[in-house]
């Protein structure tokens, strides 16, 4: 009776699906998180991205300093790009730097500056009205926004910050065309 018993459960097909479904399932279940959190990266990317061309927009074209914006305008101006991912009191860092030559930019090896909840001194702003330059100045202007990751376990390998956020950096270089009214 019990090899009878043996070969009837091993020939019993019922439950085979759930089993096989056990077995494959994470791997799917991760592999469309993967390309969940790969999307969101990109999307925020991207948003990123823009933000820093409208920026040096507003600078290379004398925008900023002709219509005499404020530091707090002008980084309130690039938050409403990127304002829909988190509180850019706390996520969004600009950078804005002028240089007289190529070669003093070419010097300059500084990394992007971006906000830390465990260094509150960073603020958002790192730079001054006249920080935007007149015409034909040589601008840098670094955009660094935190995001965080949907699934931070899977998908991208990339750097973290303590918290789990995650650095996505804009960087723009121009110089500033000849505008008038300044």
């Amino acid at each position: 009776m019990p090899l009878r018993t043996a070969r009837a459960w091993v020939a019993n097909r019922k439950g085979s699906t759930a089993v096989e479904f056990a077995i494959v399932a994470p791997i799917l279940l991760a592999l469309i998180f993967s390309i969940f959190e790969a999307g969101w990266y990109f999307f925020v990317t991207t948003s990123v991205q823009q933000a820093g061309a409208n920026a040096a927009r507003l600078i290379r074209t004398g925008q900023a300093q002709s219509g005499d914006m404020s530091a707090d305008a002008f980084f309130d101006e690039v938050c409403r790009v990127v304002s829909a991912f988190g509180d850019c009191e706390d996520k969004l860092t600009i950078d804005i730097s002028k240089f007289s030559n190529f070669a003093a930019l070419a010097d300059d090896l500084s990394e992007p500056v971006c906000r830390d909840r465990d260094d509150p001194t960073i603020a958002g702003a790192q730079y001054s009205t006249g920080d935007f330059g007149q015409q034909r100045d040589i601008i840098r202007v670094r955009i660094c926004f935190l995001y965080e990751p949907i699934n931070p376990g899977l998908g991208l390998n990339l750097a973290q910050t303590a918290h789990g956020e995650r650095k996505i950096v804009s960087v723009s270089i121009f110089r500033n065309e000849p505008f008038s009214g300044s």
